[in-house]
């Protein structure tokens, strides 16, 4: 992690690494059409082949579907692209399209759009939790807990429940009910989203028959949303994760220290949408994902954000609370107990 937040460095260092970014937020019509081409087009062969597997054998149509859910991972990053307006230049085109792969991933469209955004206006702020974001509570607050919400919290964060059983409720059951302070829109959304997913659902059982579709969505859903939920988790769950309270707070800060810089082998890099420049993203998510790397590189006080590999992000799995003390993530067992010890006073 830097040594010293951007907001710490010279304003003119400031200056510079503001317009930096401001020249990678451009979308480019060739290179997002181009990404849908390249995802869509093999998403849709794997369906045909998946259909033709139906006739051989369960044991070519599952890692078929299993393939499609990394495909669908992609296609998410451009969906997620959309909402933020950075992936195309029309607004119009970007909700079209944002539609489009809302469809293919189950998720509404406007909904989904409005808590991403709160995500972002409130990541690694303490007061400002439970919109868009994974649930993490304080040692304080896991310390000050019913034993009910403890046992509750631990299940939550048990990476089975996480990884596993989370992302398919999430995809399949959750996001078909919009939350009460959503907006008329937003609202609206998750209606028509279920309405376009019946008829989707409709058309796709008559053709692969209504179980065998269900088998191979299911497995599409779970694939494509535990690597998705894993990714989220993994940029901002990390062990110097930031997150301050009230006045302490900083955007800026939030972005290059509260959000990681994963770096992925070229191939899960591509699958993903370059989404691992995390601290890129969250300094200006108006930059569309194909610029991502780019403006990473553009600017050496970018590069001195620590990067998370895949096998050191695998440590992430442990961490459950956030110690306030020690301004880390920490484990269960980590823990330090408020009781004074023997030999100790209190107080």
């Amino acid at each position: 992690m830097p040594t010293a937040t951007l907001e710490e460095r010279p304003r003119a260092e400031t200056a510079a690494w503001r317009k930096i970014v401001e020249q990678y937020e451009t979308p480019s019509t060739g290179r997002a059409l181009w990404q849908l081409a390249d995802t869509l087009g093999p998403l849709v062969v794997l369906w045909g082949l998946m259909y033709w597997s139906l006739g051989v054998s369960w044991w070519l149509t599952l890692p078929l579907a299993v393939l499609a859910g990394l495909f669908l991972v992609r296609v998410f990053i451009f969906f997620h692209d959309c909402g933020h307006g950075s992936f195309f230049k029309s607004r119009r085109v970007n909700d079209v399209v944002g539609f489009i792969t809302g469809l293919l991933c189950f998720t509404p469209y406007h909904h989904w759009r409005w808590e991403h955004a709160v995500h972002h206006a409130t990541s690694g702020h303490l007061e400002k939790r439970g919109t868009g974001d994974i649930w993490t509570m304080t040692v304080r607050e896991y310390q000050a807990a019913s034993p009910r919400r403890k046992f509750i919290y631990r299940v939550a964060r048990n990476p089975l429940v996480l990884f596993v059983i989370a992302p398919v409720l999430l995809f399949l059951v959750y996001q078909r009910f919009p939350k009460r302070k959503a907006g008329k829109r937003e609202r609206q959304s998750v209606h028509w989203m279920n309405l376009a997913i019946v008829i989707m659902v409709a058309g796709m059982s008559a053709i692969f028959g209504f179980k065998n579709y269900l088998i191979i969505q299911v497995v599409i859903s779970a694939v494509g949303g535990s690597m998705g939920v894993w990714m989220f988790y993994v940029q901002h769950q990390y062990e110097d994760a930031y997150w301050e309270h009230g006045d302490e707070w900083d955007y800026t800060a939030a972005a290059l220290q509260g959000s990681s810089f994963y770096k992925l082998p070229r191939i899960l890099q591509w699958f993903t949408g370059n989404i691992g420049f995390h601290h890129i993203h969250h300094l200006s998510a108006r930059i569309p994902n194909y610029n991502l790397e780019r403006c990473h590189r553009a600017q050496p006080m970018f590069q001195e954000v620590k990067p998370l590999t895949l096998l050191s992000s695998m440590k992430c799995l442990t961490f459950r609370l956030w110690d306030e003390q020690r301004k880390k993530m920490i484990r269960f067992d980590q823990i330090q107990d408020p009781r004074p010890q023997p030999g100790q006073v209190a107080g």
